[in-house]
């Protein structure tokens, strides 16, 4: 408990900005990320290691979802099994700031695992509406394309947000982190991954589910538009 106990002080004093993050990720997903990454930490575990223990937790929840009937008790264990493997997600840079910073090849493998799990996740939803079509009500074909629709905002604004990111100029070594703003982090909580995995606490109703799916990929693609927008104007004053 010991060694827990230094790393959770370590890492209380070594977070990531919160600017640009959702009140979600900031006061539920990054906390718990500390505590799997001090008790890592103590187990000797690799930032690499702790992704793919991540990863195994999220292709799970995606399996499930894809393969068994919708019930009540399937959305409690998928959504329990995404909100730790999305825990685990932010433990594994924590881990590595713990252990003095990360490598090329670790930031490369926790990128790969996002863009599969965001993808599989969309596909699992996909393979569902069209093994289970009475169950969720999606009898009509056109149900097929509201996942497509989804992984697609999802997918283009995971891989624009990234690389905006290596685009923009870095800021100048020691000037003040900007504060984050409370609007914003609220604002956010629509298009946060931590918030989308809780629709699946909703797999046992069924229909309940197709729609409250549908409302948030609608919202997803609205936010895809204003990003692109944002991020353009923020490039298009970098100079070349």
């Amino acid at each position: 408990m010991g060694r827990v106990n230094t790393a959770l002080q370590e890492l209380r004093g070594a977070q990531k900005s919160a600017k640009g993050v959702s009140l979600y990720s900031r006061f539920v997903n990054r906390p718990a990320g500390r505590y799997l990454a001090a008790g890592s930490y103590a187990l000797g575990l690799t930032p690499n290691q702790v992704t793919l223990v991540s990863a195994a937790f999220s292709f799970a929840a995606v399996a499930a979802a894809a393969l068994c009937a919708p019930s009540w008790g399937l959305g409690i264990a998928v959504w329990a099994a995404l909100a730790v493997g999305f825990a685990f997600d932010s433990a594994d840079g924590q881990l590595a700031r713990l252990r003095g910073g990360g490598s090329a090849a670790g930031e490369w493998l926790d990128h790969v695992v996002d863009a599969a799990k965001l993808t599989a996740l969309h596909s699992c939803v996909l393979i569902a509406f069209y093994r289970f079509p009475e169950e969720y009500g999606t009898t009509a074909e056109a149900w097929l394309l509201v996942p497509l629709g989804f992984q697609f905002a999802s997918v283009v604004t995971f891989f624009g947000g990234l690389l905006t990111e290596k685009l923009k100029p870095k800021p100048a070594p020691g000037s003040p982190a900007a504060a984050p703003s409370t609007l914003r982090a609220v604002a956010l909580l629509p298009v946060d991954y931590g918030v989308f995995c809780l629709v699946f606490l909703l797999l046992g109703g069924g229909k309940l589910f197709a729609w409250t799916y549908a409302g948030l990929g609608a919202v997803a693609g609205l936010f895809l538009l204003a990003f692109l927008a944002k991020w353009f104007r923020e490039l298009s004053a970098v100079p070349r």
